[in-house]
């Protein structure tokens, strides 16, 4: 099993299924996202968006059972840190047979994070899509926009990060620091989705955005998100936000990503270095790759 850093999702294989179990067999892969239960009967879930579910979706670490399909009611969530877990067949993701676990484990977390503002927002040729951040869910987002055909434009403070980007996909390379350049490119672009978690201004990202341009805020930042009210008058730009998504899009992620052969960088480490790693994402973690933890020595 192959849960993602920090526990929020699981990535294995079927050992048994209860007897109403219809979806899924021993022996299949399957995925746990960062979901494992709902309501299933607001208008959100009725829509496959059970991450905004109106009663509160159960999330799979640090979430609250309340719905009887993840545990008893009034128990706390504790993620994907295990060799093994039960599942409700509805919070279950097919994983391809021919998909490699380890690298498939980050899809249910950065890959579905960046697919569904992309998919929302009608990612496709002829559209030109920054990623404001080169990190691990920065690089989703580039190799999932590419693969739908959009130009897109990698946009980071850090210019070491141009040949890895380009390497990914990137068409283009935006040094968010350089003035100059960020000025050129002011309404150059239909859609900009912004991972950036640490506090940041993003109003110069607002300021990339071409007439009726979105910008999406990604990254859990916790400092208020400004712009120009002329902006909002005179170029009708939208300034929304997203949060992973629901499971038939997750589903349909997966299935895209595999079939495209588009996996995150990824480095598979032992349970011994998880300290390690988290200091290392606290510190800022420089480089463009996923820490997957594999669990089968627990």
């Amino acid at each position: 099993m192959y849960p993602l850093t920090p526990g929020h999702e699981l990535i294995g294989t079927v050992t048994s299924v209860g007897s109403n179990v219809t979806k899924f067999s021993p022996g299949d892969k399957i995925g746990v996202g960062c979901m494992v239960d709902s309501c299933k009967s607001c208008k959100f879930c009725a829509q496959d968006e059970e991450q905004y579910c109106a009663t509160g979706s159960t999330f799979t670490y640090g979430g609250v059972t309340q719905y009887g399909r993840a545990g008893p009611n009034g128990k706390p969530t504790i993620g994907g840190y295990s060799n093994k877990m039960v599942v409700n067949e509805n919070f279950a993701i097919k994983v391809p047979a021919e998909a490699p676990l380890d690298k498939s484990a980050p899809l249910l977390c950065a890959g579905i994070t960046m697919y569904d503002p992309l998919k929302a927002f009608d990612c496709k040729p002829g559209m030109r899509v920054g990623i404001a951040g080169v990190g691990g869910l920065g690089q989703m987002g580039i190799k999932i926009a590419a693969a739908m055909g959009a130009t897109v434009i990698a946009i980071s403070r850090s210019p070491d990060k141009e040949a890895d980007a380009k390497a990914i996909g990137a068409h283009e390379f935006l040094v968010s620091t350089d003035e100059n350049a960020m000025k050129a490119a002011a309404g150059s672009m239909d859609l900009v989705l912004d991972t950036i978690s640490a506090c940041h201004d993003a109003e110069m990202y607002s300021d990339l955005l071409a007439t009726k341009g979105t910008l999406v805020m990604i990254g859990l930042q916790m400092a208020p998100v400004a712009s120009s009210c002329a902006k909002f008058l005179f170029k009708r730009i939208s300034i929304t936000g997203s949060l992973i998504g629901g499971i038939k899009n997750t589903q349909e992620m997966m299935d895209f990503c595999v079939s495209n052969n588009i996996y995150p960088d990824i480095e598979v480490i032992k349970t011994d270095k998880i300290s390690e790693c988290m200091h290392k994402l606290k510190d800022g973690n420089d480089r463009i790759v996923r820490y997957v933890l594999d669990c089968s020595s627990i």
